[in-house]
């Protein structure tokens, strides 16, 4: 399964959908999301894990595919 790091900012209403927590921060920055890149790679997210910040709410969860036969 593929990883997947949801952001969603609260003060803009903006999700966005990231392959890894370093991608995050090439898009969004730390000013914007309210943590740092360090932090939030040691907050040890895991499936179905999140970390809220002031200005956004950081999930991690893993996409599904279909099953083909």
């Amino acid at each position: 399964m593929t990883k997947v790091i949801h952001v969603h900012l609260i003060f803009e209403k903006q999700d966005y959908y990231f392959g890894s927590i370093s991608a995050v921060f090439d898009t969004i920055s730390e000013a914007q999301i309210g943590i740092k890149k360090s932090t939030l790679l040691h907050a040890g997210l895991t499936d179905g894990g999140s970390t809220i910040t002031k200005r956004a709410i950081i999930k991690q969860s893993h996409l599904r595919r279909s099953i083909r036969s």
